[in-house]
C-alpha cells in the first residue's frame, strides 16, 4: 500500500484544517522556492489564524501583501541594496520572494504587522450568519408553532 505524507499540503493552506475536500480544494503554485523564507502558521483561535515570516532585512516599504479571490501572496523585494559592501561572509539572505497561500472559503486578512524581523498575518474565519445552521420550526396543522430546541445556539 503506498502512502501520502500530506504535511506539505497543510504548509501553505490556512483555513483548510475542519474541512474534508482539503486535496481536492488545492491549487499548486510553481517556481516557488522550498523553504525561502522560512514560516509559521499557527491557530491562535477556533476561527483564527496567524502567518508569521522571517524576512530579515526587509521593510515595510520593501514588503507587499495581496489577497486576491483565495489567494494570498506576499512578495519582498529590497528596494535599496548597498553595493559598496565587502562581506566576509554573507548568511542573511536579502534576495526577493513570492510565497503563495491557498485560503480556505470565508478566510480573510485581518491585519499585517512587521516587528523584530517577522512578519505577522493575522487571518480569520468568518462564515456569513446565512451560511451557518439553524433551526427552522414546523407549523402543526392548527396554525401553532412548535418550538424546537436550538443546538447551534442561535436564534430561531
Amino acid at each position: 500500500m503506498t502512502r501520502f505524507d500530506l504535511s506539505p499540503l497543510y504548509s501553505s493552506t490556512i483555513g483548510f484544517d475542519r474541512l474534508a475536500s482539503l486535496i481536492d480544494s488545492i491549487g499548486g503554485f510553481e517556481g516557488e522556492p522550498a523553504g525561502f523564507p522560512p514560516y509559521n502558521i499557527e491557530k491562535t483561535g477556533e476561527d483564527a489564524y496567524r502567518l508569521t515570516m522571517a524576512v530579515a532585512g526587509f521593510g515595510e516599504s520593501d514588503l507587499n501583501i495581496e489577497v486576491k479571490q483565495n489567494s494570498l501572496t506576499i512578495a519582498g523585494e529590497r528596494t535599496s541594496e548597498e553595493t559598496d559592501r565587502q562581506f566576509l561572509h554573507h548568511g542573511i539572505a536579502g534576495r526577493a520572494f513570492q510565497r503563495r497561500f491557498q485560503l480556505a472559503d470565508y478566510v480573510e486578512v485581518k491585519g499585517a504587522e512587521l516587528k523584530n524581523g517577522l512578519l505577522h498575518v493575522d487571518l480569520v474565519r468568518e462564515i456569513p450568519d446565512i451560511m451557518k445552521p439553524r433551526a427552522i420550526n414546523i407549523q402543526n396543522n392548527d396554525g401553532t408553532q412548535v418550538a424546537l430546541e436550538n443546538k447551534s445556539g442561535d436564534d430561531v
